[in-house]
């Protein structure tokens, strides 16, 4: 901590900037938008924020006593605390604050430390893949564009590293680079709503802003990146979604929504008791135009779960999705599969998969006809539909999509109808070379089922006896509705540590 501290004081003077005057500014320009679409509602009270500034001063001392005894060691913590090159520090961070978009830290620690030691095609497994592109994209532009300097302010860091906003260059500049800001996650959101009894919607603009003035108004400016993964924490470990652990909370004596719980609960046990001195409840003076308030009344079973409020979820969009699994023989033996790239944004943006196209027909027969048709485009050529053999369907679960792949198989006998040039969207993989591949989990599915289907064939043709195969689908009489095609998009090759900024040595030697 004192390490991070001292190789950053160095260079702190000439390059901090207070991102709170950032912020301001841009408020500033969003001003008038915003007066016109919140006329009707008063402005947030002193309830909602910190107005003392000595309980700011004990809520940093009680969260950062209990972070330092109790925090997890993570794998980017320690470098951020130990590496003194300025450039390594800042990308060890930024890779990580990557990684830990939409992700469980549990997730995160095996992939990011095999990243770290030079491994570059990790990605495939951790999902929401346009983030590794991103990721990609940034480092090709610091080593060809910033000659291989990381931004070292957080403005810096917002314009001119692509899929890095608001939260994760906070995040960067706080923790690597000592920059005085706060940081806004999904974690620190909860902490702070339940802190101040915000209870409106959490994703509206009104209590993104207020969110991030508290968390400005909070970070300690002596260990900003410390606090921020302070907050972090606890929102992680304590302060958490679901069966807070309320009696193990640093700051405790600061949250309003505890202390709301603890005086429905005297006022619960008085009444029974027959007693009329009831303790009050302090509320915002503005309840009911107050912008931050609640519009749902207190529900005494959630107690601090009443807060944050967030808007319902949309259910999952159901598509299903007719694929086909090409093969044909390799030339070293064993059999050689034919992969499509994905289009550059959308769903799995740039990764490879088989041959596929959204399920528009509910006829076996036109289905068979369309993936065939789809066949032939990628491979300019004249296969018959009869050649496609049914193998199963695969259930993936995206975030917002409940995917399920109509299978088939389609193997083909001679090289020579598979001979045309291939394009850079098109490639034919061995089976190691498969298994190396940039793809997606549901395609590690259908691949699975495929094997599977193999493997029963094999059975069949020694006993002649047919068996099916535990966990294969093969009802196909169920009707599909239409859906609109989703668009995707596409992702290369990660640099590694030590290339981030080779490039730049022998540039300039």
């Amino acid at each position: 901590m004192s390490r991070l501290r001292s190789a950053v004081v160095k260079g702190k003077k000439g390059r901090m900037e207070t991102v709170e005057t950032t912020i301001q500014t841009r408020k500033k320009s969003k001003a008038p938008v915003k007066e016109e679409t919140t006329t009707t509602s008063s402005p947030p009270s002193l309830y909602h924020t910190f107005s003392d500034p000595a309980e700011v001063v004990f809520l940093r001392s009680h969260l950062l006593r209990w972070y330092d005894k109790d925090k997890r060691e993570l794998p980017w913590r320690t470098l951020a605390l130990t590496e003194s090159n300025i450039n390594i520090r800042t990308y060890a961070v930024w890779v990580s604050e990557i990684m830990l978009q939409q992700t469980q830290v549990a997730t995160v620690k095996d992939y990011y430390n095999r990243w770290m030691k030079e491994v570059n095609q990790l990605w495939a497994g951790l999902g929401y893949y346009s983030r590794g592109k991103r990721l990609h994209e940034g480092a090709q532009k610091v080593v060809l564009e910033l000659k291989g300097q990381m931004p070292q302010t957080v403005d810096d860091l917002l314009k001119q590293l692509p899929g890095v906003g608001r939260y994760t260059a906070s995040a960067i500049g706080s923790i690597a680079l000592g920059q005085v800001t706060g940081a806004v996650d999904g974690n620190v959101i909860r902490v702070l709503c339940r802190l101040r009894a915000i209870g409106a919607d959490s994703t509206s603009p009104a209590v993104t802003e207020a969110l991030w003035r508290l968390a400005n108004l909070l970070v300690d400016p002596e260990r900003p990146g410390d606090f921020n993964q302070a907050m972090m924490e606890l929102g992680a470990r304590v302060c958490t979604p679901k069966g807070p652990l309320c009696s193990q909370c640093p700051v405790q004596s600061h949250c309003r929504s505890y202390h709301r719980v603890r005086v429905k609960q005297e006022q619960s046990a008085k009444k029974l008791l027959g007693k009329l001195d009831m303790p009050d409840i302090e509320d915002c003076m503005n309840s009911g135009t107050c912008s931050l308030c609640p519009s749902k009344p207190w529900d005494d079973q959630l107690g601090v779960q009443n807060f944050p409020r967030k808007p319902a979820k949309k259910a999952p969009r159901a598509e299903r999705t007719l694929t086909c699994v090409v093969t044909r023989p390799g030339k070293a033996g064993g059999e050689e599969y034919l992969l499509v790239q994905r289009p550059n944004k959308g769903l799995l943006a740039g990764l490879w998969e088989f041959p596929s196209l959204l399920l528009q027909e509910d006829n076996e027969v036109k289905q068979k006809r369309a993936l065939c048709e789809e066949v032939n485009r990628v491979l300019r050529s004249c296969l018959n539909e009869h050649l496609l053999q049914y193998v199963g369907e695969v259930v993936h679960i995206f975030s917002h999509i409940h995917q399920t792949y109509v299978v088939y198989s389609m193997r083909l006998k001679d090289r020579e109808v598979t001979q045309q040039t291939p394009t850079e969207k098109q490639q034919w993989l061995t089976r190691p070379g498969l298994q190396e591949a940039a793809v997606s989990t549901g395609l590690k599915k259908i691949v699975k089922l495929f094997d599977t289907a193999e493997s029963l064939k094999d059975k069949t043709s020694k006993d002649g006896k047919r068996r099916k195969p535990e966990g294969l689908k093969h009802d196909r009489s169920q009707k599909t509705k239409k859906s609109r095609p989703t668009a995707a998009d596409g992702g290369g090759r990660q640099l590694s540590l030590s290339s981030f900024f080779k490039t730049v040595k022998e540039e300039s030697s």
